[in-house]
């Protein structure tokens, strides 16, 4: 009994430094102060993110962790809690209010497009498309991708627009491209 207890202690120590040893060896991006890992899903890396709190929180309420945990692949377009913080006072309580849970579901969605769109495919995309890029949101929105300045940025439908500060966060269901403001969709 006792062999079998110690070759099951010796089994587990493996297999967590094996583990271990894998994440080490990813090539991984700092999002708020947190190591992203290619080899995890999306909200499994933002929920170690401390810029992202808010968004985490606002996926939560909306209910929509098991489709961020999904197969994908997905591009998420993630505002910082500054970023929810630019919105007026008092809008990110009432979204988060079960009552709002279609209109909360509705603005994070328009912040996610079906596909896995890297830098390089979204540069691709503004150089065809001769300066801007269309893309269709899970929403049924649209986003219009363009570069200024080497910066990338992004507009909604309103005329608001993101810059992405953090671009190419890989996931093993998409991408990340971390960006500065709030998308909001027509309404």
């Amino acid at each position: 009994m006792r062999t079998l207890n110690f070759l099951k202690v010796i089994v587990v120590t493996f297999t967590l430094f094996a583990s271990q040893a894998f994440l080490a060896q990813e090539k991984t991006k700092m999002v708020g102060g947190a190591e992203m890992y290619p080899s995890k899903n999306i909200v499994e890396n933002a929920v170690n993110s401390k810029d992202h709190t808010t968004l985490v929180a606002a996926v939560k309420a909306a209910e929509l962790v098991d489709v961020l945990t999904s197969k994908g692949p997905f591009t998420v377009f993630a505002p910082t809690n500054e970023a929810f913080n630019m919105l007026p006072k008092g809008t990110v309580e009432t979204l988060l209010k079960p009552e709002n849970k279609t209109k909360l579901q509705t603005i994070l969605k328009y912040h996610v497009v079906a596909g896995k769109w890297n830098s390089k495919d979204v540069l691709k995309l503004i150089k065809k498309g001769k300066g801007k890029a269309a893309l269709k949101t899970v929403s049924g929105g649209t986003i219009t991708a363009w570069e200024k300045d080497g910066s990338v940025y992004i507009s909604d439908e309103n005329g608001g627009k993101a810059k992405v500060t953090i671009a190419d966060v890989n996931q093993s269901n998409g991408v990340i491209h971390v960006i500065d403001a709030v998308l909001l969709p027509k309404s």
